[in-house]
């Protein structure tokens, strides 16, 4: 059975995921993107941009600062409730979330319950430390999640802000500005990626979970009169299972849909569902979707005393529109295309990475035969050159085919070009194919063409 560590250790190997700041011990709950997976990333990031922002007709991006002022948080409700529940093992001294420590122990969801309640489960079942597997636990406290800094040259004098927690509230509080100075009208969506930070504890999953994660996030706007907000809501969930499956190839079989209960969710929020993937530590949250009404933007008005109020340009009704929120992590959506693309060939004894082709770091890699012969590399040379202004092309010519066909495969690379002694003679080379390792041999001139067919 694949473990997450496996999929882990091939990233690293083989430059997807690095740990943060790893020559000095690593920094906990940190992760650095490698040469291929910044590739990777960025195609995935293109793709959400491309499939939910540029085309569609109701929607428009946005890219709001990271830092922002700390009424945003107080009217968002993050500085008084954006917290976790945590526990100390008095042993050795390790701090985990209590949701986490009793969901893995006993297999039920606790979101929603409260200190005093997580503590008692955690006495009744005797609920182990995951380091040293002692029961002497202390009660569970509230630990909040934003990154307070200050803004300004001296301590004493510095305005408080924070990093943001979430994208969402930067397009809450630029509503206004987005329908002053564009053509939209309800329902409209507004679109935003990009870095948010939360001071949380983690249980060692990689980039599921980290301080520092990309966001892929949606606010849809309506009429709550007018629209069927349960349409809606169905819309969007066939949209973002579309995007998993269709344009990032994930196997279905590895989602599921599992919708939030009363204690579960949000006070303000009328339904909210994930969408999850099935990674090695067990089905997960990938995708969060919550129909959060008014909530937002209303308390956006109260505490900031700004009319962020929407007026129908036909009937002229003024109104406070309500919000469909579709919102994604992008480190998720990296980690499940790595585990649903591992794959253990034992036939060939090698290791694939079967990302789809637009996924793929590289589209093809090239080969000399043989790195010392001056006609093999020159002519290989002019193939890389010609494939490169298509297609992202590698060049590798260390090593034997064998060991370079398994490097690549590992890489992703959906195909290898490799110049050899008959491509002298007739202009052909050979094209293997890293799912199946099927070789044909293929006219110079007609690769392009070949390539593009198989993709």
């Amino acid at each position: 059975m694949t473990t997450l560590a496996d999929i882990i250790s091939l990233a690293k190997r083989r430059g997807f995921l690095f740990p943060g700041s790893d020559i000095y011990g690593g920094l906990a709950n940190t992760w650095d993107y490698g040469p291929l997976g910044v590739e990777l990333k960025r195609k995935i990031k293109d793709l959400w941009w491309k499939f939910f922002i540029t085309d569609r007709d109701d929607m428009v991006g946005l890219d709001s600062s990271v830092i922002l002022h700390s009424k945003v948080w107080e009217a968002s409700g993050h500085v008084a409730n954006f917290a976790d529940a945590m526990v100390d093992c008095k042993t050795c001294h390790t701090r985990t979330r209590a949701d986490h420590l009793i969901e893995d122990a006993l297999d039920i969801k606790v979101e929603g319950k409260s200190l005093a309640e997580l503590s008692q489960i955690t006495k009744d079942n005797k609920i182990k430390c995951p380091s040293c597997g002692g029961t002497d636990l202390t009660d569970a406290r509230s630990f909040n999640l934003l990154f307070p800094i200050h803004l300004g040259i001296l301590a004493e004098t510095a305005d408080l802000a924070y990093l943001r927690g979430e994208t969402a509230q930067g397009i809450f509080i630029n509503f206004k500005n987005i329908t002053d100075s564009t053509r939209v009208r309800l329902p409209f969506g507004v679109g935003q990626m990009g870095k948010s930070f939360r001071n949380e504890i983690t249980k060692g999953q990689s980039i599921f979970r980290t301080v520092e994660f990309e966001q892929g996030e949606i606010e849809y706007f309506f009429n709550p009169e007018t629209e069927n907000w349960e349409k809606l809501f169905d819309q969007w969930l066939n949209a973002m299972k579309g995007f998993v499956t269709h344009t990032l190839g994930i196997q279905e079989k590895n989602l599921r849909v599992r919708e939030h209960d009363d204690q579960e969710r949000s006070f303000y929020s009328k339904k909210t569902v994930d969408l999850e993937y099935n990674y090695p530590f067990g089905f997960k949250e990938l995708w969060g979707l919550a129909y959060r009404t008014d909530y937002d933007l209303a308390q956006h008005i109260k505490h900031s005393g700004k009319d962020l109020s929407y007026t129908d340009p036909i009937t002229l009704k003024k109104f406070v529109p309500h919000v469909i929120e579709p919102a994604v992590g992008i480190d998720r959506l990296v980690l499940m295309v790595l585990c649903d693309a591992y794959f253990i060939d034992a036939e060939n004894g090698r290791i694939v990475l079967k990302l789809a082709p637009n996924l793929a770091p590289y589209t093809l890699a090239v080969f000399p035969l043989l790195r010392n012969n001056e006609q093999l590399v020159g002519k290989a040379k002019e193939v890389f050159d010609t494939l490169k202004q298509t297609y992202r092309t590698a060049w590798d010519d260390r090593g034997n085919i064998g060991k370079r066909y398994f490097y690549q495969d590992e890489m992703g690379t959906p195909f290898c070009v490799t110049i050899d002694h008959q491509t002298l003679e007739d202009s052909t080379v050979t094209v293997r194919d890293r799912d199946i390792t099927k070789q044909e041999r293929v006219s110079m001139d007609k690769l392009a063409s070949y390539i593009a067919a198989h993709l």
